[in-house]
Protein backbone atom coordinates (compact mmCIF):
# COMPACT_ATOMS: atom_id res chain seq x y z
CA UNK A 1 0.00 0.00 0.00
CA UNK A 2 1.73 3.51 -1.02
CA UNK A 3 2.32 5.43 1.84
CA UNK A 4 0.83 9.36 1.90
CA UNK A 5 4.59 11.65 0.90
CA UNK A 6 4.96 13.87 4.11
CA UNK A 7 7.09 16.18 2.23
CA UNK A 8 3.49 16.84 -0.29
CA UNK A 9 1.67 16.93 2.42
CA UNK A 10 3.75 19.79 3.90
CA UNK A 11 4.26 21.49 0.68
CA UNK A 12 -0.44 21.60 0.58
CA UNK A 13 0.11 23.23 4.43
CA UNK A 14 2.60 25.45 3.08
CA UNK A 15 -0.06 26.50 -0.07
CA UNK A 16 -2.73 26.52 2.39
CA UNK A 17 -0.68 29.18 5.07
CA UNK A 18 0.19 31.14 2.10
CA UNK A 19 -3.45 31.12 0.84
CA UNK A 20 -4.44 32.45 4.45
CA UNK A 21 -1.81 34.01 5.59
CA UNK A 22 0.64 35.32 2.84
CA UNK A 23 3.76 37.46 3.50
CA UNK A 24 2.36 40.93 2.85
CA UNK A 25 4.48 44.42 3.10
CA UNK A 26 7.85 44.72 4.84
CA UNK A 27 7.88 41.25 5.23
CA UNK A 28 7.80 40.20 0.86
CA UNK A 29 11.30 41.40 0.82
CA UNK A 30 12.75 39.60 3.96
CA UNK A 31 11.23 36.25 2.33
CA UNK A 32 12.57 37.14 -1.13
CA UNK A 33 16.10 37.66 0.66
CA UNK A 34 15.44 34.74 2.34
CA UNK A 35 14.19 32.50 -0.51
CA UNK A 36 17.53 33.63 -2.46
CA UNK A 37 19.66 32.80 0.24
CA UNK A 38 18.15 29.06 0.93
CA UNK A 39 18.39 28.05 -2.49
CA UNK A 40 22.05 29.29 -2.88
CA UNK A 41 22.92 27.20 0.23
CA UNK A 42 20.96 24.71 -1.06
CA UNK A 43 22.87 24.05 -4.14
CA UNK A 44 26.01 24.38 -2.42
CA UNK A 45 25.46 21.62 -0.53
CA UNK A 46 24.54 19.32 -3.25
CA UNK A 47 27.68 20.25 -5.17
CA UNK A 48 29.43 19.44 -2.01
CA UNK A 49 27.37 16.09 -1.25
CA UNK A 50 27.64 14.92 -5.46
CA UNK A 51 30.21 12.34 -6.07
CA UNK A 52 32.47 13.04 -9.02
CA UNK A 53 33.85 9.62 -9.16
CA UNK A 54 29.82 8.45 -9.34
CA UNK A 55 29.44 10.81 -12.45
CA UNK A 56 32.94 9.97 -13.93
CA UNK A 57 32.31 6.22 -13.69
CA UNK A 58 29.19 5.82 -14.91
CA UNK A 59 29.85 7.93 -18.58
CA UNK A 60 30.77 4.44 -20.45
CA UNK A 61 27.47 3.21 -21.56
CA UNK A 62 26.97 6.48 -23.36
CA UNK A 63 23.53 4.90 -25.55
CA UNK A 64 22.02 5.04 -22.43
CA UNK A 65 22.88 8.53 -21.28
CA UNK A 66 22.24 9.73 -24.44
CA UNK A 67 18.55 8.06 -24.73
CA UNK A 68 18.18 9.43 -21.09
CA UNK A 69 19.05 12.58 -22.08
CA UNK A 70 16.90 13.14 -25.26
CA UNK A 71 13.76 12.42 -23.28
CA UNK A 72 14.08 15.12 -20.33
CA UNK A 73 15.48 17.99 -22.95
CA UNK A 74 13.64 17.39 -25.89
CA UNK A 75 11.43 15.02 -25.75
CA UNK A 76 9.62 16.42 -23.20
CA UNK A 77 9.63 20.28 -24.67
CA UNK A 78 8.42 18.81 -27.82
CA UNK A 79 5.21 16.75 -26.31
CA UNK A 80 4.64 20.40 -24.39
CA UNK A 81 4.93 22.55 -27.21
CA UNK A 82 2.68 20.12 -28.77
CA UNK A 83 0.00 20.08 -26.31
CA UNK A 84 -0.44 23.54 -26.53
CA UNK A 85 -0.74 23.91 -30.18
CA UNK A 86 -3.59 21.50 -29.67
CA UNK A 87 -5.43 22.99 -27.00
CA UNK A 88 -4.24 26.05 -26.40
CA UNK A 89 -6.85 27.83 -24.62
CA UNK A 90 -7.57 25.03 -21.85
CA UNK A 91 -5.34 26.32 -19.11
CA UNK A 92 -4.70 29.80 -18.30
CA UNK A 93 -1.80 31.11 -19.70
CA UNK A 94 0.78 31.49 -16.85
CA UNK A 95 -0.43 27.65 -16.01
CA UNK A 96 0.84 26.60 -19.53
CA UNK A 97 4.25 28.22 -18.52
CA UNK A 98 4.07 26.19 -15.88
CA UNK A 99 3.96 23.39 -18.07
CA UNK A 100 6.30 23.96 -20.99
CA UNK A 101 9.07 25.23 -17.75
CA UNK A 102 8.02 21.55 -16.41
CA UNK A 103 8.86 20.12 -20.06
CA UNK A 104 12.94 22.15 -20.08
CA UNK A 105 13.75 20.73 -16.40
CA UNK A 106 16.37 18.10 -15.62
CA UNK A 107 15.44 14.40 -14.00
CA UNK A 108 14.80 13.96 -10.02
CA UNK A 109 17.78 12.26 -8.55
CA UNK A 110 15.97 9.87 -5.72
CA UNK A 111 12.91 8.79 -7.13
CA UNK A 112 14.70 7.45 -10.07
CA UNK A 113 17.48 5.74 -9.04
CA UNK A 114 14.44 4.40 -5.78
CA UNK A 115 12.30 3.48 -8.56
CA UNK A 116 15.02 1.95 -10.87
CA UNK A 117 15.98 -0.52 -7.52
CA UNK A 118 12.64 -1.06 -7.23
CA UNK A 119 12.16 -2.55 -10.53
CA UNK A 120 15.57 -4.29 -10.59
CA UNK A 121 17.16 -2.39 -13.36
CA UNK A 122 20.23 -0.69 -13.86
CA UNK A 123 21.06 1.29 -11.00
CA UNK A 124 24.68 2.62 -11.41
CA UNK A 125 23.54 3.59 -14.65
CA UNK A 126 20.42 5.55 -13.17
CA UNK A 127 22.79 7.58 -10.66
CA UNK A 128 24.62 8.59 -13.09
CA UNK A 129 22.32 9.41 -15.57
CA UNK A 130 19.97 11.22 -12.89
CA UNK A 131 23.14 13.06 -11.56
CA UNK A 132 24.43 14.10 -15.05
CA UNK A 133 20.47 15.74 -16.04
CA UNK A 134 21.07 17.38 -13.17
CA UNK A 135 24.06 19.09 -13.17
CA UNK A 136 23.36 19.53 -17.05
CA UNK A 137 19.86 21.24 -16.24
CA UNK A 138 21.58 23.90 -14.43
CA UNK A 139 23.06 25.30 -17.70
CA UNK A 140 20.24 23.92 -20.25
CA UNK A 141 17.27 24.22 -18.11
CA UNK A 142 17.28 28.32 -18.55
CA UNK A 143 18.28 28.42 -22.41
CA UNK A 144 15.63 25.99 -23.50
CA UNK A 145 12.92 27.37 -21.33
CA UNK A 146 13.84 30.87 -23.12
CA UNK A 147 13.90 28.72 -26.49
CA UNK A 148 10.16 27.37 -25.17
CA UNK A 149 8.95 30.39 -24.48
CA UNK A 150 9.97 32.22 -27.00
CA UNK A 151 8.14 30.25 -29.38
CA UNK A 152 4.93 30.37 -27.26
CA UNK A 153 5.45 34.04 -27.28
CA UNK A 154 6.74 34.65 -23.96
CA UNK A 155 10.19 35.71 -22.21
CA UNK A 156 11.47 34.52 -19.30
CA UNK A 157 12.12 37.04 -16.78
CA UNK A 158 15.17 38.65 -14.35
CA UNK A 159 18.08 37.73 -15.97
CA UNK A 160 17.58 34.42 -17.37
CA UNK A 161 21.06 32.48 -17.56
CA UNK A 162 22.92 35.11 -15.71
CA UNK A 163 20.64 34.83 -12.40
CA UNK A 164 21.06 31.07 -12.60
CA UNK A 165 24.97 31.34 -13.27
CA UNK A 166 24.96 33.34 -10.14
CA UNK A 167 22.38 31.83 -7.79
CA UNK A 168 22.72 28.37 -8.60
CA UNK A 169 25.47 27.24 -10.66
CA UNK A 170 28.21 29.61 -8.88
CA UNK A 171 26.77 27.93 -5.25
CA UNK A 172 26.93 24.76 -6.63
CA UNK A 173 30.61 25.14 -8.43
CA UNK A 174 31.94 26.13 -4.91
CA UNK A 175 30.02 23.27 -3.75
CA UNK A 176 32.17 20.89 -5.78
CA UNK A 177 35.47 23.00 -4.85
CA UNK A 178 35.12 22.15 -1.07
CA UNK A 179 33.93 18.42 -1.95
CA UNK A 180 36.97 16.81 -0.63
CA UNK A 181 36.66 18.59 2.40
CA UNK A 182 33.03 18.89 3.16
CA UNK A 183 31.77 15.38 1.24
CA UNK A 184 32.70 13.35 3.83
CA UNK A 185 30.53 15.36 6.52
CA UNK A 186 27.71 15.72 4.18
CA UNK A 187 27.28 12.16 3.50
CA UNK A 188 27.25 11.48 7.63
CA UNK A 189 24.47 13.54 7.11
CA UNK A 190 21.96 13.01 4.25
CA UNK A 191 18.82 13.10 6.66
CA UNK A 192 19.65 16.26 8.40
CA UNK A 193 20.91 18.34 4.75
CA UNK A 194 17.58 16.55 3.17
CA UNK A 195 15.29 18.05 5.57
CA UNK A 196 17.03 21.61 5.06
CA UNK A 197 16.69 21.13 1.24
CA UNK A 198 13.24 20.45 1.65
CA UNK A 199 12.44 23.12 4.27
CA UNK A 200 14.31 25.63 1.56
CA UNK A 201 11.60 24.42 -0.91
CA UNK A 202 9.16 25.25 1.48
CA UNK A 203 10.41 28.65 2.11
CA UNK A 204 10.51 29.32 -1.46
CA UNK A 205 7.21 28.03 -2.60
CA UNK A 206 5.61 29.94 0.14
CA UNK A 207 7.04 33.40 -1.03
CA UNK A 208 6.05 32.69 -4.49
CA UNK A 209 2.44 32.03 -3.77
CA UNK A 210 2.37 34.36 -0.91
CA UNK A 211 2.65 36.46 -3.79
CA UNK A 212 0.82 34.50 -6.53
CA UNK A 213 -2.18 35.13 -3.58
CA UNK A 214 -2.12 38.84 -3.15
CA UNK A 215 -2.26 39.09 -7.07
CA UNK A 216 -5.33 37.04 -6.97
CA UNK A 217 -4.11 33.64 -7.63
CA UNK A 218 -7.17 31.72 -6.86
CA UNK A 219 -9.89 34.25 -8.64
CA UNK A 220 -8.06 33.10 -11.70
CA UNK A 221 -7.91 29.26 -10.58
CA UNK A 222 -11.23 27.66 -10.29
CA UNK A 223 -11.36 24.00 -9.46
CA UNK A 224 -12.05 23.00 -12.85
CA UNK A 225 -8.48 24.47 -13.58
CA UNK A 226 -6.78 22.33 -11.16
CA UNK A 227 -8.27 19.56 -12.38
CA UNK A 228 -7.37 20.42 -15.93
CA UNK A 229 -3.98 20.59 -14.59
CA UNK A 230 -3.81 17.28 -13.31
CA UNK A 231 -5.77 15.99 -17.21
CA UNK A 232 -2.63 17.84 -18.71
CA UNK A 233 -0.14 16.06 -16.64
CA UNK A 234 -1.24 13.02 -17.13
CA UNK A 235 -0.95 12.77 -20.42
CA UNK A 236 2.19 14.29 -20.88
CA UNK A 237 3.43 11.40 -18.09
CA UNK A 238 1.51 8.77 -19.88
CA UNK A 239 2.79 10.02 -23.04
CA UNK A 240 6.74 9.95 -22.15
CA UNK A 241 6.00 6.53 -20.50
CA UNK A 242 5.25 5.14 -23.37
CA UNK A 243 7.31 5.83 -25.50
CA UNK A 244 10.27 5.65 -23.50
CA UNK A 245 9.36 1.91 -22.78
CA UNK A 246 8.39 1.52 -26.43
CA UNK A 247 11.03 3.19 -28.03
CA UNK A 248 13.89 1.41 -25.67
CA UNK A 249 12.57 -1.86 -26.83
CA UNK A 250 12.90 -0.96 -30.61
CA UNK A 251 16.65 0.76 -30.03
CA UNK A 252 17.14 -2.77 -28.59
CA UNK A 253 17.96 -1.92 -24.78
CA UNK A 254 18.24 -4.92 -22.51
CA UNK A 255 15.86 -4.77 -19.85
CA UNK A 256 17.40 -3.60 -17.46
CA UNK A 257 18.72 -0.59 -19.25
CA UNK A 258 15.23 -0.47 -20.49
CA UNK A 259 13.83 0.62 -16.53
CA UNK A 260 16.75 2.78 -15.91
CA UNK A 261 15.43 4.80 -19.43
CA UNK A 262 11.67 4.61 -18.10
CA UNK A 263 11.90 5.87 -14.68
CA UNK A 264 15.07 8.58 -15.40
CA UNK A 265 13.53 9.67 -18.26
CA UNK A 266 10.23 10.67 -17.00
CA UNK A 267 10.47 12.47 -14.33
CA UNK A 268 10.86 15.97 -13.46
CA UNK A 269 12.97 17.83 -10.37
CA UNK A 270 11.01 19.30 -7.93
CA UNK A 271 13.65 20.16 -6.07
CA UNK A 272 15.51 22.38 -8.62
CA UNK A 273 12.10 23.48 -10.53
CA UNK A 274 11.24 25.40 -7.66
CA UNK A 275 13.93 27.62 -6.98
CA UNK A 276 15.01 27.90 -10.65
CA UNK A 277 11.69 28.86 -11.33
CA UNK A 278 12.24 31.76 -8.65
CA UNK A 279 14.98 32.54 -10.49
CA UNK A 280 13.61 32.77 -14.40
CA UNK A 281 10.33 34.59 -13.85
CA UNK A 282 8.47 37.33 -12.32
CA UNK A 283 7.41 36.83 -8.73
CA UNK A 284 4.21 37.64 -9.71
CA UNK A 285 3.57 34.73 -11.64
CA UNK A 286 6.00 31.84 -10.08
CA UNK A 287 3.33 30.58 -8.01
CA UNK A 288 1.29 29.91 -10.85
CA UNK A 289 4.30 28.68 -12.98
CA UNK A 290 5.13 26.15 -10.18
CA UNK A 291 1.47 24.62 -10.09
CA UNK A 292 1.57 22.21 -12.45
CA UNK A 293 5.12 21.11 -11.53
CA UNK A 294 4.10 20.76 -7.84
CA UNK A 295 0.72 18.39 -9.32
CA UNK A 296 2.62 16.86 -11.90
CA UNK A 297 5.26 15.44 -9.11
CA UNK A 298 2.72 13.97 -7.28
CA UNK A 299 1.63 12.10 -10.35
CA UNK A 300 4.48 10.77 -11.67
CA UNK A 301 5.28 9.40 -7.89
CA UNK A 302 2.53 7.54 -7.66
CA UNK A 303 2.14 5.82 -10.98
CA UNK A 304 5.67 5.13 -11.70
CA UNK A 305 5.36 3.22 -7.93
CA UNK A 306 3.11 1.27 -9.36
CA UNK A 307 5.05 0.70 -12.49
CA UNK A 308 8.35 -0.02 -10.73
CA UNK A 309 6.22 -3.10 -9.02
CA UNK A 310 4.84 -4.44 -11.70
CA UNK A 311 8.54 -4.42 -13.30
CA UNK A 312 9.55 -6.02 -10.06
CA UNK A 313 6.74 -8.70 -10.03
CA UNK A 314 7.78 -9.84 -14.04
CA UNK A 315 10.99 -10.25 -12.34
CA UNK A 316 10.04 -11.95 -10.12
CA UNK A 317 8.22 -14.75 -12.22
CA UNK A 318 10.73 -14.80 -14.64
CA UNK A 319 13.23 -15.64 -11.80
CA UNK A 320 10.61 -18.47 -10.64
CA UNK A 321 10.65 -19.53 -13.93
CA UNK A 322 14.25 -19.94 -14.89
CA UNK A 323 14.85 -21.95 -11.36
CA UNK A 324 11.82 -24.56 -12.69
Amino acid sequence: MLKPDPFLISLVCTVILATVLPCRGAAVPVFQDLAIAVIAVMFFMQGARLSREAVVGGLVNWRLHLAILLCTFALFPLLGLGLHALFPNMLHPSVWLGILFLCCLPSTVQSSIAFTSIARGNVPAAVCAATTSNILGIFITPILTGLVLARHGTASGQGGVVAIMLQLLLPFVLGQVLQPWLGKWAHRNKRLLSMTDRGSILIVVYTAFSEAVVQGLWHQMPLSQIGLIMLADSILLALVLLITMSGSRVLGFPREDEIAIVFCGSKKTLASGVPMANVLFPAATVGLVVLPLMIFHQIQLFVCAVLARRYADAWERRQESEAL
